[in-house]
Parts: structure tokens; sequence; C-alpha cells
């Protein structure tokens, strides 16, 4: 539940940004509201549609084909989240000014308001997309249940659209690149545990070596499979038993992650 609220809510705040910069650029535009909710409809529909495709996919496959396409996707989504991250924190203040220049063109009448329509379409479609891929991700990682991700989701979806919408009314002021920061953190903890789990379906079924079984074994303080131990499995990827390929993953996906954030930051975006 933890894991889908802060990837929704992530992704969410994300599409927001890009939402209220569109709305503020706009403000004296009539009807813009029906087009952007127009497209932000689009976008949903879009993401729901890979949704079904990726579950009926999954449906299909069993054994050890199920457990390889598990470990395909938590990977793809490990790859996903890393380049999102150190995307987003390199580029973020540029995409926020080609929002801001698309607005002015839709005022000055250089755009229509139906390409603002495709570009807010596109925006929610990329992460709609992205949530549904870190969600299969994080399910197949901490064996969460159906009501516990559409909790986590829905919590994430209401507090990212609620802070989204007290930063476009400027009811708050908060420094986003340290919001980023801490989120963005947190996203690699997720993604070091799913790269690990990844290694655990793979070593299982003797398509990666083990490196050696239950390294440790702090069930007796720890239970993965309690409330806490999952909620710890869900942000950090913990296991009360791991195999030797699980810490590997976990720490190559950590540092990788940590080292490539940091160097995005201190380098300047390309004009």
């Amino acid at each position: 539940m933890l894991g889908s609220l802060l990837i929704v809510f992530r992704e969410v705040m994300e599409a927001g940004l890009i939402i209220g910069i569109v709305l503020a650029a706009t403000q004296n535009i009539p009807h813009r509201g029906r087009w952007v909710a127009g497209g932000i409809a689009a976008g949903v529909v879009g993401a729901a549609i890979v949704a079904i495709f990726a579950g009926s996919l999954s449906a299909a496959l069993s054994g050890n084909g199920q457990d390889v396409f598990s470990a395909t996707i938590l990977c793809i989504a490990v790859l996903m989240l890393g380049w999102h991250t150190v995307w987003m924190t390199r580029h973020g203040r540029e995409m926020a000014g080609d929002m801001k220049a698309l607005g002015a063109e839709v005022v000055s009448g250089e755009r229509s308001l139906a390409a603002m329509a495709v570009v807010v379409a596109v925006a929610v479609l990329r992460e709609g997309v992205e949530v549904v891929l870190f969600l299969y991700g994080i399910a197949v990682s901490t064996h969460s249940g159906p009501l516990a991700m559409l909790g986590g989701g829905a919590l994430g979806i209401v507090a990212g659209a609620a802070l989204s919408w007290l930063l476009y009314r400027g009811l708050i002021v908060i420094p986003l690149h340290r919001l980023f920061a801490v989120t963005g953190l947190l996203i690699a903890f997720l993604a070091a545990g799913m790269a690990s789990q990844a290694a655990a379906l793979l070593a299982a079924d003797d398509l990666l070596p083990a490196f050696g079984y239950e390294i440790w074994d702090t069930s007796w303080l720890l239970s993965d499979g309690s409330m806490l131990g999952r909620a710890a499995k869900a942000l950090f990827g913990y296991s009360d038993r791991p195999m030797g390929i699980q810490l590997m993953a976990w720490g190559v996906t950590l540092v990788v992650m940590v080292v490539a954030t940091r160097i995005a930051r201190r380098r300047p975006a390309p004009p």
C-alpha cells in the first residue's frame, strides 16, 4: 500500500504540475477547461487500455513463464524508475518552461486549444503508463493484494491532486526540488527492492546463480510477512531470508540510482 501510494502520488503530482502550468498560462482563454479535461480523460483511457493488456498477458502465462514475465516487468520498472528520476532531476525546470511557452502560444493564437489538449493527454498517458508498470512491479515484488494496491493508489491520487491544486492556486509554496529529492530517494529504495525480487525469481528458476541461500534469518526479529515487515519490504525491499543475488541486486541498483541522480543534479540541463 505504501509503495503504491508513493508511486501514484509522485506521478499524479508530476502530471498535475504540467496541467497547472498550462492552466495558469491560458487563464483568459474561454473553454480551456473543457479541452484540458478532455486531454486528461484521453490520457486516463489510454493508460487503462495498457493496464488491461498487461493483466491479460500476465494471466495467459503460467509456471516458469509467469516468473520470467514478472522478472522482466520488474527489470523494466527498475530501468524506467531510474531513467525517470534522473531525467526529472535534470530536465524538470526545462519542461516547465516548455509548458509555459505552449500556453503563451495558445494565448497568442499560434497554437490551438486542440494542440494544448494533445499535450495534456500525452503527459497524462505517459504518467499513467508508468503508474501501471510500476504498480505491477510493486504487486509482484511485495505480493500486495488488490485492495491494498487500490487503497494506496487512491490515497496517492487524492494527495497528488490536492498538492497540485494547492500549488496552482498559490495557497502553499514548496521548494519542489527538495520534494523531488526526497521522493526520488524513496523511489531509489523502491527500485532496489524490485531489482532484488526480480533476481530472486530468476534464481529460483535457476536462470541466475543464487550466491547463497538465506544469507541471514531475521524472521524472529521482523518477519516480512508481518504488517511492519510488509511495509519495509514495499519501501526498502526488506527480506528476512535473502539470497546473495538479492543483496547484490539491491545494493547495485541503489548505488547506481543515487549516484546517477547526484550527477544529474550537478550538471546543468542542455539548452
